[in-house]
């Protein structure tokens, strides 16, 4: 597989610094398409203590990459950028309720924004993993402009009953469910399983 991830300002990097992780470490994915907004970078300072554009990916994954690239989020013209690139979809987590407007009213004006657009007219899969609290009639209006559109919303809402035992934990779970969404289950998902 062929995936964009981006991460934007909303809270919650450390679901991003999972997602890579998984993807890193998957056979079935070949190449990863990273990409931060300015706002992701400060909310990667604030809440896991680093800065700085350069070398992001290796300082979220603690090690090189081997199939992650890292692209700015002013580099329109990046292949993700078009349509004619090979791609199995876009994962948008965490998506602050910014970037959800500007992909649900099609803005296309960053290589977030754009590479979203071209997901959607593209018909590939478009996961928008939203991250606020509580929701305004905006965001819920472009929440379903974006569904609308083709895009899942997907929101940031961890699992509890397989009693995590830190953040990581909940984060990485909650990557389970989002792979698994776009074909990718991943071993060590937590499955519900009912009483018999």
């Amino acid at each position: 597989m062929n995936l964009t991830i981006a991460l934007t300002g909303a809270s919650g990097a450390v679901f991003c610094r999972e997602l890579l992780c998984a993807l890193e470490a998957d056979a079935r994915v070949a190449r990863v398409h990273f990409v931060a907004s300015e706002n992701a970078l400060r909310v990667l300072a604030e809440e896991m203590g680093l800065s700085g554009r350069t070398d992001l990916v290796e300082k979220l994954l603690g090690t090189a990459p081997v199939k992650t690239v890292q692209y700015s989020d002013a580099n329109i013209g990046a292949a993700i950028a078009s349509g004619s690139r090979p791609s199995n979809g876009m994962i948008v987590l965490p998506c602050s309720m910014g970037t959800l407007a500007a992909i649900a009213n099609g803005l296309a004006n960053t290589l977030i924004s754009r590479a979203a657009d071209v997901t959607l007219k593209e018909r590939r899969p478009l996961l928008l993993c939203v991250r606020e609290t509580p929701f305004n009639r905006i965001h819920l209006r472009n929440m379903i402009l974006a569904a609308e559109a083709g895009a899942v919303i997907f929101p940031v809402i961890p699992a509890f009953y397989n009693k995590p035992i830190d953040s990581s934990e909940m984060a990485r779970q909650f990557v389970c469910r989002v792979l698994a969404h776009i074909g990718l289950p991943q071993p060590g998902a937590y499955v519900w399983k009912a009483e018999e």
